[in-house]
Protein backbone atom coordinates (compact mmCIF):
# COMPACT_ATOMS: atom_id res chain seq x y z
CA UNK A 1 0.00 0.00 0.00
CA UNK A 2 2.50 2.46 1.16
CA UNK A 3 4.70 1.03 -1.83
CA UNK A 4 1.71 2.31 -3.95
CA UNK A 5 1.57 5.51 -2.28
CA UNK A 6 4.74 6.37 -3.21
CA UNK A 7 4.55 5.34 -6.76
CA UNK A 8 1.53 7.28 -7.10
CA UNK A 9 3.96 10.55 -5.51
CA UNK A 10 6.25 9.46 -8.16
CA UNK A 11 4.08 9.61 -11.10
CA UNK A 12 2.57 12.87 -9.90
CA UNK A 13 5.98 14.65 -9.38
CA UNK A 14 6.94 13.24 -13.19
CA UNK A 15 3.97 15.34 -14.24
CA UNK A 16 4.81 18.22 -12.68
CA UNK A 17 7.89 18.70 -13.97
CA UNK A 18 6.75 18.04 -17.39
CA UNK A 19 4.33 20.55 -16.87
CA UNK A 20 6.84 23.05 -15.56
CA UNK A 21 8.87 22.29 -19.13
CA UNK A 22 6.44 22.64 -21.15
CA UNK A 23 5.45 25.68 -19.19
CA UNK A 24 8.96 27.07 -19.62
CA UNK A 25 9.40 26.12 -23.50
CA UNK A 26 5.75 27.90 -23.84
CA UNK A 27 7.14 30.55 -22.31
CA UNK A 28 10.49 30.91 -24.18
CA UNK A 29 8.26 30.58 -27.54
CA UNK A 30 6.05 33.35 -26.99
CA UNK A 31 9.01 35.40 -26.09
CA UNK A 32 10.59 34.19 -29.19
CA UNK A 33 7.35 35.11 -31.34
CA UNK A 34 6.46 38.36 -30.12
CA UNK A 35 10.53 39.75 -30.25
CA UNK A 36 9.91 39.57 -34.02
CA UNK A 37 6.79 41.87 -33.37
CA UNK A 38 9.34 44.57 -31.84
CA UNK A 39 9.09 47.44 -34.64
CA UNK A 40 5.18 47.48 -34.51
CA UNK A 41 4.80 47.50 -30.45
CA UNK A 42 6.89 49.98 -30.35
CA UNK A 43 5.01 52.12 -33.05
CA UNK A 44 1.99 51.31 -31.05
CA UNK A 45 3.48 52.20 -27.98
CA UNK A 46 4.76 55.37 -29.36
CA UNK A 47 1.29 56.58 -31.14
CA UNK A 48 -1.61 55.15 -28.44
CA UNK A 49 -0.84 57.59 -26.06
CA UNK A 50 -2.34 60.54 -28.44
CA UNK A 51 -5.93 59.26 -27.67
CA UNK A 52 -5.83 60.48 -24.26
CA UNK A 53 -4.49 63.82 -25.61
CA UNK A 54 -6.85 66.52 -24.28
CA UNK A 55 -8.44 64.82 -21.30
CA UNK A 56 -9.11 65.21 -17.91
CA UNK A 57 -6.29 63.49 -15.89
CA UNK A 58 -8.87 61.38 -14.04
CA UNK A 59 -10.25 60.20 -17.56
CA UNK A 60 -6.54 58.79 -19.31
CA UNK A 61 -6.41 55.39 -17.31
CA UNK A 62 -10.05 54.38 -17.61
CA UNK A 63 -9.93 55.43 -21.64
CA UNK A 64 -6.43 53.36 -22.01
CA UNK A 65 -8.36 50.36 -20.40
CA UNK A 66 -10.98 50.67 -22.45
CA UNK A 67 -8.48 50.50 -25.15
CA UNK A 68 -6.66 47.93 -23.81
CA UNK A 69 -9.86 45.33 -23.30
CA UNK A 70 -10.67 46.19 -26.88
CA UNK A 71 -7.11 44.96 -27.80
CA UNK A 72 -7.59 42.21 -26.14
CA UNK A 73 -10.78 41.42 -27.89
CA UNK A 74 -9.31 42.22 -31.28
CA UNK A 75 -6.32 39.55 -30.94
CA UNK A 76 -8.04 36.86 -29.33
CA UNK A 77 -11.62 36.63 -30.76
CA UNK A 78 -11.34 38.53 -34.15
CA UNK A 79 -7.54 37.80 -35.45
CA UNK A 80 -6.45 34.12 -33.31
CA UNK A 81 -9.25 32.29 -34.94
CA UNK A 82 -8.65 33.48 -37.97
CA UNK A 83 -5.08 33.40 -37.69
CA UNK A 84 -4.95 29.84 -36.56
CA UNK A 85 -7.44 28.42 -39.65
CA UNK A 86 -4.70 29.91 -41.72
CA UNK A 87 -2.17 27.87 -40.30
CA UNK A 88 -4.13 24.98 -40.15
CA UNK A 89 -5.59 24.84 -43.56
CA UNK A 90 -3.58 27.54 -45.89
CA UNK A 91 0.09 27.64 -43.90
CA UNK A 92 1.36 28.79 -48.09
CA UNK A 93 -0.96 31.70 -47.27
CA UNK A 94 0.75 33.13 -44.24
CA UNK A 95 4.30 34.21 -46.38
CA UNK A 96 2.67 36.36 -48.72
CA UNK A 97 0.73 38.02 -45.52
CA UNK A 98 3.80 38.19 -43.99
CA UNK A 99 4.97 40.42 -47.13
CA UNK A 100 2.09 42.60 -47.70
CA UNK A 101 2.45 42.95 -44.17
CA UNK A 102 5.91 43.94 -43.87
CA UNK A 103 5.17 46.32 -47.39
CA UNK A 104 2.60 48.39 -44.86
CA UNK A 105 5.55 49.08 -42.22
CA UNK A 106 7.81 49.61 -45.00
CA UNK A 107 5.03 52.27 -46.46
CA UNK A 108 4.87 54.08 -43.01
CA UNK A 109 8.33 54.21 -41.93
CA UNK A 110 9.27 55.51 -45.21
CA UNK A 111 6.11 58.33 -45.24
CA UNK A 112 7.35 59.28 -41.68
CA UNK A 113 10.47 59.86 -43.01
CA UNK A 114 9.76 61.41 -45.57
CA UNK A 115 7.34 63.63 -44.25
CA UNK A 116 9.81 65.33 -41.58
CA UNK A 117 12.20 65.65 -44.72
CA UNK A 118 10.04 67.74 -46.51
CA UNK A 119 8.77 69.82 -43.37
CA UNK A 120 5.14 68.59 -43.48
CA UNK A 121 3.40 69.05 -40.41
CA UNK A 122 -0.22 68.23 -39.33
CA UNK A 123 -2.57 71.42 -39.45
CA UNK A 124 -3.39 72.27 -35.79
CA UNK A 125 -6.84 71.05 -34.85
CA UNK A 126 -8.89 70.91 -31.35
CA UNK A 127 -7.83 68.27 -29.10
CA UNK A 128 -10.11 65.24 -29.79
CA UNK A 129 -11.71 64.91 -26.26
CA UNK A 130 -10.89 68.58 -24.28
CA UNK A 131 -14.10 69.65 -22.37
CA UNK A 132 -16.38 67.39 -24.13
CA UNK A 133 -18.63 64.15 -22.69
CA UNK A 134 -18.97 60.34 -22.66
CA UNK A 135 -20.36 60.33 -26.58
CA UNK A 136 -17.16 61.88 -27.43
CA UNK A 137 -15.08 59.32 -25.27
CA UNK A 138 -16.79 56.70 -26.86
CA UNK A 139 -16.11 57.50 -30.48
CA UNK A 140 -12.66 58.19 -29.53
CA UNK A 141 -12.32 54.86 -28.05
CA UNK A 142 -13.64 53.15 -30.69
CA UNK A 143 -11.57 54.89 -33.15
CA UNK A 144 -8.65 53.52 -31.41
CA UNK A 145 -9.84 49.83 -31.29
CA UNK A 146 -10.44 50.31 -34.87
CA UNK A 147 -6.46 51.12 -35.40
CA UNK A 148 -5.25 48.48 -33.01
CA UNK A 149 -7.33 46.33 -35.64
CA UNK A 150 -4.65 46.72 -37.76
CA UNK A 151 -1.41 46.67 -35.92
CA UNK A 152 -2.90 43.64 -33.60
CA UNK A 153 -3.27 41.85 -36.93
CA UNK A 154 0.57 42.40 -37.64
CA UNK A 155 1.59 41.47 -34.79
CA UNK A 156 -0.10 38.46 -34.30
CA UNK A 157 0.60 37.00 -37.92
CA UNK A 158 4.59 37.51 -37.14
CA UNK A 159 4.54 35.53 -33.95
CA UNK A 160 2.39 33.04 -35.80
CA UNK A 161 4.97 32.69 -38.27
CA UNK A 162 7.53 32.05 -35.91
CA UNK A 163 5.96 29.32 -34.38
CA UNK A 164 3.98 28.12 -37.26
CA UNK A 165 5.78 24.36 -37.36
CA UNK A 166 4.50 23.71 -33.56
CA UNK A 167 2.04 21.45 -32.86
CA UNK A 168 -1.88 23.25 -32.95
CA UNK A 169 -2.65 23.30 -29.05
CA UNK A 170 0.89 24.50 -28.24
CA UNK A 171 0.47 26.99 -31.08
CA UNK A 172 -2.79 28.25 -29.99
CA UNK A 173 -1.23 28.57 -26.23
CA UNK A 174 1.93 30.14 -27.30
CA UNK A 175 -0.21 33.17 -29.45
CA UNK A 176 -2.89 33.81 -26.37
CA UNK A 177 0.10 34.37 -24.41
CA UNK A 178 2.05 36.52 -26.81
CA UNK A 179 -1.31 38.26 -27.62
CA UNK A 180 -2.08 38.65 -23.53
CA UNK A 181 1.64 39.53 -23.04
CA UNK A 182 2.06 42.05 -26.01
CA UNK A 183 -1.28 43.84 -25.11
CA UNK A 184 -0.06 44.22 -21.59
CA UNK A 185 2.98 45.68 -22.45
CA UNK A 186 2.10 48.04 -24.52
CA UNK A 187 -0.83 49.30 -22.60
CA UNK A 188 0.73 48.98 -19.43
CA UNK A 189 3.77 51.13 -20.50
CA UNK A 190 1.59 53.65 -22.52
CA UNK A 191 -0.29 54.11 -18.91
CA UNK A 192 2.81 55.18 -17.70
CA UNK A 193 4.04 57.50 -19.98
CA UNK A 194 0.72 59.03 -19.99
CA UNK A 195 0.80 59.49 -16.13
CA UNK A 196 4.39 60.77 -15.92
CA UNK A 197 3.72 64.10 -16.34
CA UNK A 198 1.27 64.04 -13.25
CA UNK A 199 3.19 62.68 -11.48
CA UNK A 200 5.78 65.31 -11.98
CA UNK A 201 3.73 68.14 -11.05
CA UNK A 202 2.94 66.40 -8.20
CA UNK A 203 6.61 66.33 -7.04
CA UNK A 204 7.04 69.76 -8.09
CA UNK A 205 4.45 70.76 -5.46
CA UNK A 206 6.44 69.51 -2.80
CA UNK A 207 8.35 71.25 -0.02
CA UNK A 208 11.70 69.67 -0.95
CA UNK A 209 13.95 71.75 -3.43
CA UNK A 210 14.96 68.66 -4.79
CA UNK A 211 12.21 66.88 -5.11
CA UNK A 212 10.52 70.07 -7.32
CA UNK A 213 13.27 70.38 -9.76
CA UNK A 214 13.16 66.20 -10.31
CA UNK A 215 9.44 67.02 -11.15
CA UNK A 216 9.95 70.07 -13.35
CA UNK A 217 12.84 67.87 -14.92
CA UNK A 218 10.50 64.85 -15.85
CA UNK A 219 7.90 67.13 -17.02
CA UNK A 220 10.37 68.73 -19.45
CA UNK A 221 11.57 65.93 -20.62
CA UNK A 222 9.02 64.09 -21.53
CA UNK A 223 8.39 65.15 -25.24
CA UNK A 224 12.00 64.43 -25.85
CA UNK A 225 10.89 60.91 -24.54
CA UNK A 226 7.76 60.43 -27.10
CA UNK A 227 9.98 61.70 -29.76
CA UNK A 228 12.64 59.34 -28.92
CA UNK A 229 10.17 56.33 -28.93
CA UNK A 230 8.75 57.45 -32.56
CA UNK A 231 12.12 57.53 -33.40
CA UNK A 232 13.12 53.99 -32.91
CA UNK A 233 9.10 53.37 -34.16
CA UNK A 234 9.90 54.51 -37.28
CA UNK A 235 13.03 52.65 -37.73
CA UNK A 236 12.41 49.70 -36.34
CA UNK A 237 8.99 49.34 -38.72
CA UNK A 238 11.74 49.49 -41.71
CA UNK A 239 13.77 47.03 -40.34
CA UNK A 240 10.83 44.56 -39.79
CA UNK A 241 9.09 45.94 -42.77
CA UNK A 242 12.13 44.97 -44.42
CA UNK A 243 13.51 41.57 -43.30
CA UNK A 244 9.87 40.90 -43.72
CA UNK A 245 10.31 41.20 -47.62
CA UNK A 246 13.49 39.72 -47.48
CA UNK A 247 12.66 36.15 -45.62
CA UNK A 248 9.58 36.05 -47.70
CA UNK A 249 10.94 36.97 -51.19
CA UNK A 250 13.85 34.10 -50.23
CA UNK A 251 10.94 31.83 -49.13
CA UNK A 252 9.00 32.38 -52.71
CA UNK A 253 12.63 31.50 -54.49
CA UNK A 254 13.85 34.69 -55.39
CA UNK A 255 17.18 34.12 -53.07
CA UNK A 256 19.36 37.05 -54.35
CA UNK A 257 18.26 40.00 -51.60
CA UNK A 258 18.87 37.27 -48.81
CA UNK A 259 22.27 35.80 -49.89
CA UNK A 260 23.55 39.38 -50.41
CA UNK A 261 22.76 40.23 -46.94
CA UNK A 262 24.15 37.17 -45.47
CA UNK A 263 27.36 37.85 -47.52
CA UNK A 264 27.85 41.30 -46.20
CA UNK A 265 27.33 40.19 -42.71
CA UNK A 266 29.35 36.75 -42.75
CA UNK A 267 32.60 38.51 -42.62
CA UNK A 268 31.44 40.82 -39.33
CA UNK A 269 30.59 37.30 -37.57
CA UNK A 270 33.89 36.05 -37.85
CA UNK A 271 35.24 38.67 -35.55
CA UNK A 272 35.99 37.57 -31.87
CA UNK A 273 33.93 38.16 -28.70
CA UNK A 274 31.54 40.77 -30.92
CA UNK A 275 31.17 39.26 -34.43
CA UNK A 276 27.45 38.04 -33.50
CA UNK A 277 26.24 41.61 -32.68
CA UNK A 278 27.77 43.13 -35.41
CA UNK A 279 26.50 40.45 -38.22
CA UNK A 280 23.23 41.23 -36.63
CA UNK A 281 23.60 45.29 -36.53
CA UNK A 282 24.77 44.61 -40.80
CA UNK A 283 21.48 42.46 -41.27
CA UNK A 284 19.18 44.75 -39.46
CA UNK A 285 20.96 48.33 -41.65
CA UNK A 286 19.92 45.84 -44.35
CA UNK A 287 16.85 45.27 -43.56
CA UNK A 288 16.25 49.33 -43.28
CA UNK A 289 17.07 49.99 -46.42
CA UNK A 290 15.42 47.16 -48.36
CA UNK A 291 12.27 48.69 -46.52
CA UNK A 292 13.11 52.00 -46.54
CA UNK A 293 13.33 51.76 -50.46
CA UNK A 294 10.63 49.46 -50.67
CA UNK A 295 8.26 52.30 -48.90
CA UNK A 296 9.45 55.31 -50.68
CA UNK A 297 8.26 53.63 -53.92
CA UNK A 298 4.80 52.52 -52.20
CA UNK A 299 5.01 55.86 -50.93
CA UNK A 300 5.56 57.26 -54.40
CA UNK A 301 3.14 55.32 -56.28
CA UNK A 302 -0.23 56.14 -53.47
CA UNK A 303 0.87 59.93 -53.97
CA UNK A 304 0.75 59.34 -57.91
CA UNK A 305 -2.94 58.11 -57.19
CA UNK A 306 -6.15 60.11 -57.39
CA UNK A 307 -7.15 60.06 -54.08
CA UNK A 308 -3.43 60.68 -52.54
CA UNK A 309 -2.08 62.87 -54.77
CA UNK A 310 -0.80 66.05 -52.58
CA UNK A 311 -2.53 64.40 -49.79
CA UNK A 312 0.11 63.44 -46.72
CA UNK A 313 -1.29 61.39 -43.95
CA UNK A 314 -1.62 63.26 -40.34
CA UNK A 315 -0.41 60.01 -38.78
CA UNK A 316 0.20 56.12 -39.06
CA UNK A 317 -3.85 55.30 -39.31
CA UNK A 318 -5.03 57.70 -42.01
CA UNK A 319 -8.55 57.93 -40.62
CA UNK A 320 -9.64 61.76 -41.00
CA UNK A 321 -12.74 61.22 -39.00
CA UNK A 322 -11.20 60.37 -36.40
CA UNK A 323 -9.73 63.94 -35.14
CA UNK A 324 -7.69 62.62 -32.18
CA UNK A 325 -5.48 61.79 -35.10
CA UNK A 326 -4.33 65.18 -35.52
CA UNK A 327 -2.40 66.85 -33.01
CA UNK A 328 0.02 70.21 -33.34
CA UNK A 329 3.13 70.86 -35.29
CA UNK A 330 2.95 66.95 -35.11
CA UNK A 331 3.41 66.94 -31.30
CA UNK A 332 3.18 64.05 -29.20
CA UNK A 333 0.27 63.19 -27.52
CA UNK A 334 1.80 63.14 -24.38
CA UNK A 335 3.71 66.73 -24.83
CA UNK A 336 0.28 67.87 -25.47
CA UNK A 337 -0.91 66.20 -21.86
CA UNK A 338 2.60 67.96 -20.58
CA UNK A 339 1.08 71.12 -21.22
CA UNK A 340 -2.12 71.09 -20.05
CA UNK A 341 -0.65 69.56 -17.01
CA UNK A 342 1.88 72.50 -16.26
CA UNK A 343 -1.70 74.75 -17.16
CA UNK A 344 -3.31 73.02 -14.49
CA UNK A 345 0.03 73.50 -12.34
CA UNK A 346 0.56 77.60 -13.33
CA UNK A 347 -3.17 77.59 -12.38
CA UNK A 348 -2.67 76.21 -8.82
Amino acid sequence: MAGGFVALLDDIAALARAAAASIDDVAAAAVKASSKAAGVVIDDAAVTPQYVDGLHPSRELPIIWRIARGSIFNKLIIILPIAMLLSSFMPWLLQPILMLGGAFLCFEGAEKIWEKLRGHHVEKEEPAVSSKGPKDEKAITSGAIRTDLILSAEIMVISLNEVANEPFWTRLIIMIVVAIGITGLVYGAVALLVKLDDFGLAMMKRDSKTQQRFGQGLVNAMPQVMDVISFIGTFAMLWVGGHLIILGADALGWHAPYDLVHTLAAPAAAVPAVGGLLAWLIDTLCSMVVGFLIGSLIVGIAHLLPFGHGKAKSSKHGDSTDSVEATAGGQKATGGSITNAQERSGND
